[in-house]
C-alpha cells in the first residue's frame, strides 16, 4: 500500500510514518524542508498547500492519503474533489474542537459549534473550529464516501509539549532560561486531557485500508481528565528531576495573560 502524509512531520505524523513502515507500507511525507529518506520513509520536498506541487504529487498515484494541514474552507473547497478522486482513502484530520461545549461524555454523534451556535458575528469568520466543521460538511456533502474523518484533541509527543493555549517554545524555553513563565490563573483550573501522539498514530493507522471506516468520523483522544495546573505540576516536577531547577511562575487572570502572548483562539 503506497500512503503519502501530508505534512506529517508532526506529533502524530512522525509516529505514524513508522507504524505504516512497519506494517509494511511504501511510505511519503512532504516537508517544506530538506529531509533525507530514512527508515524507508521518502520526504518530498514541496509546499502541500501548493495547487501545482499536489496536482504533480498526486500523479503518483497514492492508496491512502493522511492529511494534517490546516485550509481555509475556500482552499479546502478548491483541493478535496481533486484529492478525492485521485484516492481510495483520504483520511481528513480534523479537530475535536468542533463539538460543542456539553454537560454529557462527547461522543462522534455530539453536536458541534457550527449546527449550534446562534452568534452571527462569530459565524462570519472561519475560526478553526468553525472551519474544520465546514470541511467535514464538504466531505459528506460530496457524494462520496472514500474519506475518513480524525478528531484528534490536544496530543503531545517528544517535540511538542502544550501548555494551555502555549506551545512548549512560549513556555518551556522561559523556564529553561531561567525565566519567569506567566500563564492563565483561569486556564489553569480548566479540565483538559492530553494524548501520546503514538497512540493517536496508532488508532489511524488501524483505519487505514479500513473499508468500514470509510465515510466514518472518529474522535480519538484519551478518556483521562487533568486541569492545566496537575499537567503544569508533571512539567515542573519533571524539569526539576532534570536538574533545570524550579521553574519560576507567576499566574495572572486571563485578561493580563492574553496581553503576554499572541496566541489566538
Amino acid at each position: 500500500m503506497k500512503v503519502l502524509l501530508l505534512g506529517g512531520t508532526g506529533a502524530m505524523g512522525a509516529h505514524l510514518c513508522k507504524l505504516l513502515v512497519r506494517q509494511g507500507a511504501q511510505v511519503s511525507v512532504t516537508t517544506r524542508q530538506t529531509i533525507p529518506s530514512d527508515g524507508g520513509i521518502k520526504y518530498i520536498l514541496g509546499n502541500a498547500k501548493d495547487d501545482h506541487f499536489l496536482r504533480a504529487t498526486l500523479e503518483q498515484r497514492w492508496d491512502c492519503i493522511v492529511d494534517f494541514m490546516a485550509y481555509s474552507t475556500a482552499d479546502f473547497s478548491r483541493r478535496f474533489p481533486l484529492i478525492l478522486k485521485s484516492i481510495k482513502q483520504y483520511i481528513f484530520l480534523s479537530s475535536a474542537r468542533v463539538y460543542a461545549n456539553s454537560e454529557k461524555p462527547i461522543t462522534e454523534n455530539s453536536p458541534r459549534l457550527l449546527d449550534v451556535c446562534d452568534d452571527r458575528e462569530y459565524l462570519k469568520f472561519d475560526e478553526y473550529a468553525l472551519a474544520k466543521a465546514r470541511q467535514e460538511n464538504l466531505l459528506s456533502e460530496s457524494g462520496t464516501r472514500n474519506w475518513t474523518i480524525i478528531r484528534p484533541y490536544i496530543t503531545y509527543a517528544e517535540e511538542r509539549l502544550q501548555l494551555g493555549v502555549l506551545e512548549k517554545e512560549a513556555w518551556l524555553f522561559r523556564a529553561l532560561q531561567g525565566r519567569t513563565i506567566v500563564f492563565s490563573r483561569d486556564i489553569a483550573e480548566r479540565t483538559t486531557t492530553l494524548t501520546y501522539g503514538l497512540d493517536v498514530a496508532g488508532a489511524i493507522s488501524g483505519l487505514i485500508g479500513v473499508e468500514k471506516a470509510l465515510g466514518e468520523s472518529f474522535h480519538i483522544t484519551c478518556d483521562f481528565p487533568r486541569t492545566w495546573h496537575e499537567i503544569f505540576s508533571i512539567y515542573k516536577h519533571t524539569l526539576v528531576d532534570s536538574y533545570v531547577g524550579y521553574p519560576k511562575v507567576r499566574l495572572v487572570d486571563l485578561d493580563s495573560f492574553m496581553l503576554t502572548h499572541d496566541a489566538k483562539h
